[in-house]
């Protein structure tokens, strides 16, 4: 197979797992992370056990110039990439006024503006193959307002609604756009966030990264809009959306409590 997977924040967790899925697929990988050495470790064991093609470019994506700096390197290879999973993101955990201003921007620009700039940077490559797909890695936190993690909610919102927005205007392209929406899951995020003294609770409902990104590559390749992972996230998704918002935001700050 000559086809190409671009993923961002593939060196742990979710686009990790993912990337070992489309390996063992016959998918060649581009990989993306700030970690050099373990994007260098994850490439020469899926060539080694796949015998596909990895390459890697470590880079921070929530620094500005990067997201292009990315889609120039992918171009410079002059490969036939059918494949772009936007997983890199993080959490900040704390009340809005109390966090950081900077480490907050930083966020959104990983959250938001690097999803935004490489898929408008990629899509001419996407649109060029027979069948190309888009997976935009968000969160079950999309579909309420989570207090104490205000502006993590707020961008993995506007990811769906942006994911639903471009698959419909891409519909009629070879493009197939899809949101994956995981509840807890083990990938290091809580001690990311600052979430320590709900680590345990929150472990009793993590789903291990390797089900999500299977679940997550299942759905994307049936072009489902929206995969969100496990029977409980689905529920509480189902639930944020007709209970209302102020019942919604009193369990979720309860649940999240600083």
């Amino acid at each position: 197979m000559e086809n190409y997977a671009l993923i961002t924040g593939a060196s742990k967790g979710i686009g990790k797992s993912i990337a070992q899925l489309l390996a063992q697929k016959g998918y060649n990988l581009l990989l993306v992370a700030r970690s050099e050495t373990e994007l260098k470790q994850l490439a020469a064991s899926v060539q080694q056990e796949y015998k596909v093609e990895a390459q890697y470019f470590a880079i921070d994506l929530s620094v500005n110039g990067s997201a292009k700096a990315v889609a120039d390197w992918a171009a410079g290879l002059a490969i036939p990439l059918s494949i772009l999973v936007n997983n890199a993101g993080y959490g900040l955990w704390g009340h809005f006024d109390q966090l950081g201003l900077p480490e907050q921007m930083n966020m959104l620009n990983l959250n938001i503006n690097a999803v935004v700039e490489l898929t408008h940077y990629l899509l001419p490559a996407l649109k060029t193959q027979k069948q190309s797909y888009i997976l935009n890695v968000a969160s079950t936190a999309a579909y309420q307002a989570v207090p104490t993690l205000a502006l993590y909610s707020a961008s993995k919102a506007f990811i769906l609604s942006y994911s639903r927005a471009i698959r419909y205007e891409l519909k009629d392209t070879p493009v197939s756009v899809s949101c994956l929406c995981p509840g807890p899951t083990d990938t290091g995020f809580i001690a990311r966030a600052g979430m320590d003294a709900i680590a345990q609770i929150a472990e009793k409902f993590n789903m291990p990264p390797q089900k999500v990104a299977g679940i997550g590559l299942k759905g994307m390749f049936n072009k489902k809009a929206e995969i969100i992972t496990g029977f409980l996230n689905k529920v509480m998704a189902f639930g944020s959306r007709h209970f209302s918002k102020a019942l919604v935001e009193k369990v979720s700050g309860g649940l999240y409590k600083v």
